[in-house]
C-alpha cells in the first residue's frame, strides 16, 4: 500500500466515516479486491464462501423484523439453510452487532456465518423482500385523515427509485406503492382502478381475467389518482380529458414499465395501468405449450431460408410471445435480424429493433420498405394492418427473407381470406406462406389446489369420448398461491395448417374457409380445441378453460 493511501485511510478513520470495519471501508475504497478479502477470511477464520444463493433459500419471514435500508447498510440477511435451518449470509465478517440482532430480534440458534460478496447479499436482501405479499388493508390504516391531504413537489422525490426502499409516512404514497407492490409479486398485467359512486375499486388482471381486489374508500379517490399523475408526470390540475403516461419503478432487482391511462368519467376519473416487466424471461419454444409434434414442425419451419410465417389470434392471445420465441431460437451471430413493433415490448440482445411511430409517418409499410435495404436475414413485422404492409411482407418473403408476422383473425384458415380481401394475389401468398399458425391462451391449473374429478356424460359427450379410462380430469378450487382464482399462469393452445402442395392448389383455386379448414384437418392438423382438449385430459387445464376460449371458432 502507498504512503498516500496509507495517509488516507487514517484520515478516514480520525473523521469517524468508517462505515462498518476497516476490511469494508479498504473495500469501499478500492484498495482492495472483495472476492480475494473475503476469499483470505475464509481460510483464517474457516468460514464457508459462496458466489450464488438460489431462490427457494430466501424466506422473507426472517427479514420481515428489518428495515430493508439497515440489512443494506449491514449487507448481512438469513436465509433457510439446509434442513431447514437459518444461516446468516454477509459481506463483513466482523460485524459482530447484526449476528447479536438476529439472535435477539429473531430468537433463533445461528450457526456460522457464511460469506458472500456484497453484490450477492443485495440481491439475496431485495430477492427476500420481493417475496413478500402487499396488502392495501394494512396501507389504508393510516387513511382517516387523509381527505384534506395536500400534494407538495417532494412528492417527486420518490419517483424512479426502488420501491422496496420507499420509507415515506405519506399514506397516500403508501397505498399506491402497495397497490402496484401487489400487482407485481402476483404477476398482473393490468391494474384497474374505478371510482364508483360510494367507492373506487381496485382490480387486477391475472392470467387474462379481471379479479376485484380491494374497495378504497370515496374519500381517497382523487388523492390517489393525483399521486399516480405526479409519479407519470401528467397534469394533475386536469380532471376532464384522457392522459397517458409512464412510469418506471424498480422492485428489488425487478424493473417494471407502466403505462398508464387516465381517462375521465360522471363518477370522477379511471386509471388503467399496464404492467410490464422487463426483466421478464422470453420464453423458448419448449415452453410455449405446444406438443412435440407441433414443436418439431415449428423448429423446422422458423430453421428456413425464406418465405412468410403468420400467427393469427385476437389481442392478447400470446402472438408476439410465439414470435419471440422462434426469433430466439434462431438468433445466431452469422443472422441479421430485424424488426419493426408498436410497441417494442422486450428487448432482444443481438437483434435490431425498430418502434412504429406514426407522428413522424414511420409506419408499418414505410419501416419495413427501409428495412429490407438492411440486409437482413429475418424480419419481424409486429402486425399486417393494410394493404401496402402486406404486399412488401410477402414480396420480402419471395425475395430470400424468413418473414414473421402476425393477424388478427380468428383462426388460420381466415388469414387467407384475409389476405386475399387485402389484395394480395393467390398465386403469390400460396407461394410465399410457409405455415399459418392461430393460437389462444388459457387458464393453467394451480399445482397447490387442483382436485381431480370424474367427467359427467356431458362432458364426456361434449368433447366426444368413449373411453372411461380417460374420464379423470382435474378442477379448479382455489388457495392463497392463487389469489382463490384456482388458477396460476397461462398456457397456449394451437392449430397449425401447413402450405403443402394440395393446400397450394386450394389456395390459388378459392379463399373459402370451410373448404380450407377441411382440407387441413385431412392432412393431419388438429385443430385449437382438440389441443385444448389434450391439455384438459394431462390436468393442464379445464373444459370450461377450453370452451371459452375455442367457443366463437
Amino acid at each position: 500500500m502507498t504512503p498516500q493511501a496509507a495517509t488516507a485511510i487514517l484520515n478516514t478513520i480520525n473523521k469517524g466515516m468508517i462505515r462498518g470495519s476497516l476490511g469494508r471501508m479498504l473495500i469501499e475504497q478500492k484498495y482492495i479486491d472483495e472476492e480475494r478479502f473475503l476469499g483470505f477470511m475464509a481460510k483464517q477464520f474457516y468460514y464457508e464462501t459462496i458466489s450464488t444463493i438460489e431462490d427457494n433459500a430466501l424466506d422473507y419471514h426472517y427479514v420481515e423484523p428489518f428495515p430493508i435500508a439497515y440489512l443494506k447498510t449491514n449487507l448481512a440477511v438469513v436465509l433457510q439453510g439446509e434442513n431447514g435451518t437459518p444461516q446468516v449470509i454477509m459481506a463483513d465478517p466482523f460485524n459482530y452487532k447484526i449476528l447479536d440482532d438476529f439472535r435477539q430480534i429473531l430468537n433463533l440458534p445461528l450457526s456460522t456465518p457464511i460469506l458472500a460478496s456484497s453484490g450477492v447479499v443485495l440481491s439475496a436482501i431485495n430477492r427476500s423482500y420481493g417475496k413478500a405479499e402487499g396488502r392495501l388493508d394494512a396501507a389504508l390504516w393510516d387513511m382517516d385523515e387523509i381527505a384534506g391531504l395536500e400534494f407538495e413537489s417532494s412528492l417527486d422525490e420518490s419517483i424512479g427509485r426502488d420501491l422496496l426502499d420507499e420509507t415515506s409516512s405519506a399514506p397516500v404514497i403508501k397505498l399506491v406503492n402497495q397497490i402496484i407492490f401487489k400487482a407485481i409479486k402476483n404477476n398482473a398485467s393490468d391494474i384497474h382502478i374505478e371510482p364508483s359512486q360510494t367507492d373506487c375499486r381496485v382490480r387486477y388482471r391475472l392470467d387474462g381475467v379481471l379479479h376485484p381486489i380491494d374497495d378504497i374508500p370515496k374519500n381517497l379517490q382523487a388523492p390517489l389518482l393525483s399521486r399516480l399523475k405526479v409519479m407519470a408526470r401528467l397534469n394533475i390540475a386536469e380532471k376532464r380529458l384522457p392522459q397517458d403516461g409512464r412510469i418506471e419503478i424498480r422492485l428489488g432487482e425487478q424493473i417494471v414499465d407502466i403505462r398508464i391511462s387516465i381517462f375521465p368519467t360522471a363518477l370522477g376519473e379511471r386509471a388503467v395501468l399496464r404492467l410490464l416487466d422487463k426483466n421478464a424471461k422470453i420464453l423458448r419454444l419448449t415452453e410455449l405449450g405446444l406438443s412435440s409434434e407441433c414443436l418439431d414442425e415449428l423448429r423446422s419451419f422458423v430453421s428456413l431460408s425464406h418465405g412468410l410465417i403468420l400467427v393469427t389470434g385476437p389481442t392478447g392471445s400470446g402472438k408476439t410471445t410465439t414470435l419471440y420465441a422462434a426469433l430466439q431460437h434462431i438468433n445466431t451471430p452469422n443472422k441479421n435480424i430485424l424488426t419493426i413493433e408498436d410497441p417494442v415490448e422486450y428487448q432482444i440482445k443481438g437483434i435490431g429493433q425498430m418502434q412504429v411511430n406514426p407522428k413522424i409517418d414511420l409506419t408499418f409499410s414505410s419501416g419495413l420498405r427501409s428495412m429490407v435495404r438492411q440486409d437482413p436475414d429475418v424480419i419481424l413485422v409486429g402486425e399486417i394492418r393494410d394493404r401496402e404492409t402486406a404486399n412488401i411482407a410477402v414480396q420480402a418473403a419471395m425475395t430470400g427473407h424468413l418473414v414473421f408476422s402476425t393477424l388478427h383473425t380468428n383462426d388460420a384458415a381466415t388469414a387467407v381470406t384475409r389476405l386475399v380481401d387485402m389484395g394480395i394475389e393467390p398465386f403469390l401468398l400460396s407461394s410465399a406462406c410457409r405455415v399459418l399458425i392461430a393460437q389462444r391462451l388459457i387458464r393453467v391449473l394451480c399445482p397447490y389446489c387442483k382436485r381431480q374429478d370424474i367427467l359427467s356424460d356431458q362432458e364426456m359427450a361434449a368433447i366426444r369420448l368413449e373411453n372411461d379410462s380417460v374420464s379423470q380430469v382435474f378442477r379448479a378450487v382455489g388457495c392463497e398461491n392463487c389469489l382463490h382464482t384456482g388458477f396460476k399462469g397461462r398456457t397456449a393452445i394451437y392449430e397449425m395448417i401447413k402450405m403443402t402442395e394440395g393446400m397450394q392448389e386450394l389456395v390459388m383455386e378459392t379463399s373459402d374457409v370451410r373448404r380450407i379448414r377441411q382440407l387441413a384437418m385431412a392432412e393431419g392438423t388438429v385443430s385449437m380445441r382438440d389441443d385444448g382438449i389434450r391439455k384438459v385430459l394431462l390436468g393442464v387445464t379445464t373444459i370450461e378453460e377450453v370452451h371459452k376460449a375455442t367457443s366463437l371458432i
